[in-house]
């Protein structure tokens, strides 16, 4: 055995203070400078040293004059006598060595510091913020949902947690969102499902957690751990948490469920992009109106507390209002109601659920006297849908989805034909399709970006064009670059034949989105961003979960583009009151209208106008569209 000897012992103690860091090595350097400034001042004082011409000093006089000549070389150049100068010159380079290091050390610190701070690990001390888990191409899209939403705050705060860069991510986000005007962001890297990690970011003060799934394979299992870290963490607060996360496979709902229980919001990625790209495919402007209901730019989905309501039914409450829109109601015990009966009554407690501009528009008018128009108001209906073709190019998990989700909407007799290159889809095709209703599906084996493949199709023919993205066979980017290939080559047919057919596209990528220019209502890109939209106003309400699963969800009320000739006489001045009153009467609920006129405006929001001011007077035609909330 080795024999440890006194330079191994003083070796190891100060391998040991050097690994203390700065501030042990800032004392040991203010210790040493004590030392030595104690031991010459008692050489001065006991050998009676003192400058020629001189008093002799006192212990105290001597270290006040050895300190100023370590923190100051030039100190000892007034000294006189060699045997004054010797130990002022032997303090004064001790002081040299000493304030050197100590420059050193200070200089290394405050760079260790400032890495460390780059590194984003500091503790994010702040109360009532909005904390994001996890880094996708969404995040923006939410950012600048929240900051919109908060601007009238005086001041809030996001913080983002996600094993990326502090810096980067500050970077994209300044590239990316810009100016935030009051909020703050704040970035933190870290890993959301490790405990540790996760309390930098201080979730337990938060007044909502958004969980974003990684663009990884393993997406739902990241969300899943991500939601244990926040719900099972020992150090949890006792009341309730606010979290809203996304699951992409319907397989891993029911376990997402067990895990968040009641206090998780959860967005159902496949199934929500489904319904939406099955729904807005057959309706012109509908994908205009969900994106008007869902960003916080215009106007979006608020409840209130009116007592002057109790006692008056849902029908004559929608008149009531002259700057908002009333959707249904939320019941006193939480049950949320749309479009319910028009003879349902409200009760002390309950509360409205209405679009408006701001939370502070909600409220009543006092009119008594709403120049409601009977004479033009129609009683006819239009006939029933009649058969409809739509093609749907390109095959992934969803598809499947967005064909049962078909089933449900179009008229007997219907068709879809595929056409894909996958040679999978026509299995999964037959095990997941088998039991349509409505509609009888066609497959073709092919390229859909190819052009004589399209035109071999008869494009115009069909009434709708669906073009989903082949993730299941392509990464991100390619096949958003085939989705866009194909999209430019349809708006080419649609534009040589003359034939207004809609085109619905499927993008990955938010970016890619801006690639494909959208040029009318009708001609739609479903991506992500409409899950970020969601996402953030569940995060700023938790009562908007049921109201989105009722408006998205074939069963039940949904919002419908029905003729305007369906509910006021074409070609006769009405003000929107007047349209109410007529879909009231069929049991629907009136929230605004299109106009065909402008339905290539972008300027004018393609021709889409939700919750206008009810008073104003408007002539519609036979080609214009009301939108309703209805149950067929």
């Amino acid at each position: 055995m080795r024999k440890i000897s006194f330079s191994d012992r003083l070796r190891y103690q100060f391998d040991n203070l050097m690994s203390q860091g700065t501030p042990a090595l800032i004392g040991a350097l203010f210790v040493v400078s004590l030392i030595l400034i104690a031991i010459v001042s008692l050489v001065v004082v006991i050998f009676n040293i003192t400058p020629e011409g001189g008093t002799p000093f006192t212990f105290g006089e001597a270290a006040w004059a050895g300190l100023m000549r370590t923190l100051d070389a030039g100190t000892m150049g007034g000294d006189e006598g060699w045997a004054f100068r010797v130990p002022m010159l032997v303090i004064t380079l001790g002081g040299i060595f000493v304030v050197s290091m100590l420059i050193g050390v200070l200089t290394t610190g405050i760079e260790s510091k400032l890495d460390e701070m780059r590194k984003g690990r500091s503790f994010v001390v702040e109360e009532g913020h909005t904390v994001i888990l996890g880094w996708s191409t969404q995040v923006f899209a939410i950012v600048n949902e929240l900051v919109t939403a908060n601007a009238n705050l005086p001041r809030s705060c996001i913080a983002i947690l996600a094993e990326k860069d502090k810096v980067e991510m500050e970077d994209e986000l300044h590239d990316r969102v810009g100016k935030t005007g009051k909020t703050r962001i704040v970035c933190r890297t870290g890993d959301p499902i490790d405990l540790t990690e996760l309390d930098i970011v201080n979730p337990h003060a938060a007044r909502a957690i958004i969980i974003l799934a990684p663009e990884t394979a393993d997406a739902d299992s990241r969300t899943i751990k991500t939601m244990l870290a926040i719900t099972n963490n020992p150090h949890r607060h006792p009341e309730p948490y606010h979290i809203v996360a996304e699951i992409r496979d319907p397989q891993n709902l029911e376990a997402a469920q067990m895990v968040g229980k009641d206090e998780v919001e959860l967005v159902k990625v496949d199934e929500l992009i489904g319904r939406i790209t099955a729904q807005t495919c057959r309706q012109s402007g509908l994908s205009v109106v969900y994106t008007e209901l869902l960003d916080f730019g215009g106007d979006e989905i608020y409840f209130s507390d009116e007592p002057a309501l109790a006692g008056k039914t849902f029908g004559e409450a929608l008149l009531c209002y002259e700057d908002s829109a009333l959707l249904g109601m939320q019941k006193k015990d939480g049950q949320t109601l749309l479009n319910p009966p028009m003879d349902t009554r409200f009760q002390p407690g309950d509360k409205i659920i209405a679009v408006s501009a701001d939370d502070d528009t909600v409220r009543l008018s006092g009119l008594a006297d709403y120049q409601i128009n009977q004479k033009a108001i129609c009683s006819q209906k239009s006939n029933g849908h009649n058969p409809e073709r739509t093609l749907i190019l390109g095959w992934n998990r969803r598809s499947a989805l967005i064909i049962r989700e078909l089933d449900n909407y179009v008229a007997p007799g219907s068709t879809i034909t595929i056409l894909a290159d996958d040679e999978e889809a026509k299995v999964r095709l037959n095990c997941e399709c088998e039991a349509l209703i409505n509609q009888k599906v066609t497959f073709i084996q092919g390229d859909f970006t190819n052009r004589r493949t399209l035109d071999s199709l008869d494009i115009p023919s069909f009434n709708h064009v669906i073009t989903l993205s082949a993730s299941d066979l392509h990464d991100a980017q390619q096949a958003d670059a085939r989705t866009l290939i194909a999209l430019l080559h349809l708006r080419d047919i649609a534009d040589k034949s003359r034939t207004p057919f809609s085109i619905t596209s499927e993008m990955l990528d938010v970016r890619n989105r801006a690639l494909a220019e959208v040029t009318r209502a009708d001609d739609f890109i479903v991506s992500d961003k409409l899950i970020s939209l969601m996402m953030s106003q569940l995060s700023e309400n938790k009562a908007l979960g049921p109201v989105f699963q009722d408006l998205f969800d074939p069963e039940g009320s949904e919002l419908y583009l029905k003729p305007a000739s369906d509910y006021v006489i074409p070609g006769e001045a009405v003000n929107f009151y007047t349209v109410i009153e007529s879909a009231r009467r069929r049991g629907h609920v009136a929230i605004g209208y299109r106009l065909r006129q402008q339905s290539t405006n972008p300027e004018a929001s393609y021709g889409v106008h939700v919750n206008p001011k009810k008073s104003d007077p408007v002539t519609f035609t036979e080609d214009d569209r009301i939108i309703v909330l209805a149950e067929d």
